[in-house]
């Protein structure tokens, strides 16, 4: 008999690892996708297919991951030939392949860790940095516009104010505070300093896999968010994620903090593959990027919260609230490093 388990700490979708019951048969992903985030899910199946066919094709032609294998989640077909099975209820299903002998982490482990998550983003940079960002559909439209949250901001909050608590308070007043410079890497996008590209969209570091026997990253995975953006936002929801040892769940804000020896060690990992298609622009706006993630997603960890947690998955009714804060104190930990951060950066380039 096929037994099947939740597996992965995912806000957005729910994930299950299914082991068939004939012993040779593989075990697979099974997801159910949330179709409040994702309302047009077949389209998310498209970009899936787009992404792994561009990816097959690529690889052959990077010698050097004959040598160190580079795996992408392949999508399993329904009996029908399918990408996706929409069940009684109108829930939307698909499978993928499982890739074994592998692990992730919430939090950096080691320099060598980080490096090997900057890796992983610069490897799937790479690979898609020949693939025309018109051949995605935007499934997300707004998704990592910082200016559109701040609309919504807005609006929920006058619609839904929250009761006041320090942690309330200390969160209006920061998002009154940092809102001036959030139109920053937009600005940049219309006037032609960035462009959009293909982008991952939740390149936090427990997307990166693995391998149990050498601790070399194989895999980049969740792939739902892959759409047209600015690799600013990819890069630095890396940084975000993998330069915060309290991780983003903790509810210890005070010693919260951005790590920059970390930080070094994913650019150095990051810029090992993705030199050959960054541009001087890039460069430029990297340190903002890493600054405007954090606070964007604060943002949305709080406007989720002020709307009853309807968008990420919640424990209890303060679990968003708690996450806004983390994410606000990392990004005074980032501002207050700018020079520093900025210092790195052009060192690395």
């Amino acid at each position: 008999m096929a037994a099947a388990a939740e597996i992965g700490r995912g806000n957005v979708n729910d994930t299950f690892l299914v082991t068939p019951g004939d012993s040779a048969a593989v075990p697979f992903i099974l997801q159910r996708l949330n179709t409040r985030v994702f309302p047009e899910p077949e389209l998310v199946m498209q970009n899936l297919r787009v992404l792994t066919n561009h990816v097959q094709r690529q690889l052959p032609k990077h010698p050097h991951l004959q040598v160190r294998p580079w795996q992408m989640p392949r999508i399993i077909a329904t009996q029908d030939g399918l990408d996706y099975w929409i069940d009684s209820e109108g829930s939307f299903w698909r499978a993928l392949s499982f890739i074994p002998a592998t692990q992730s982490f919430d939090t950096i482990q080691s320099s060598g860790h980080a490096r090997e998550v900057g890796y992983a983003l610069g490897i799937f940079h790479l690979l898609v940095s020949d693939l025309p960002a018109s051949s995605l559909a935007d499934t997300l439209p707004g998704f990592h516009v910082t200016p559109g949250y701040l609309r919504q901001y807005d609006e929920i909050l006058e619609k839904y104010p929250p009761p006041p608590s320090p942690e309330v308070i200390y969160a209006l007043e920061f998002i009154k505070n940092q809102r001036g410079w959030a139109p920053v890497l937009e600005q940049a996008r219309e006037v032609g300093i960035l462009t959009a590209r293909p982008i991952h969209g939740d390149p936090k570091i427990n997307n990166v896999l693995l391998d149990n026997a050498t601790g070399q990253a194989v895999s980049l995975i969740d792939l739902d968010t892959v759409k047209p953006g600015l690799v600013q936002y990819d890069l630095g929801d890396c940084l975000r994620s993998g330069c915060n040892p309290s991780g983003e769940e903790t509810t210890d804000f005070e010693p919260v903090r951005f790590e920059i020896d970390f930080c070094r060690a994913i650019l150095q990992g990051y810029l090992s593959q993705a030199r050959s298609f960054l541009t001087p622009g890039d460069y430029d706006l990297m340190y903002d990027g890493i600054c405007l993630i954090t606070f964007e997603l604060g943002l949305r960890f709080f406007t989720d919260y002020l709307a009853g947690n309807v968008y990420f998955k919640a424990a209890h009714p303060a679990h968003n609230l708690a996450r806004a804060v983390v994410q606000f104190k990392l990004t005074e930990s980032i501002t207050a490093q700018e020079a520093a951060i900025k210092k790195l950066i052009r060192e690395l380039q």
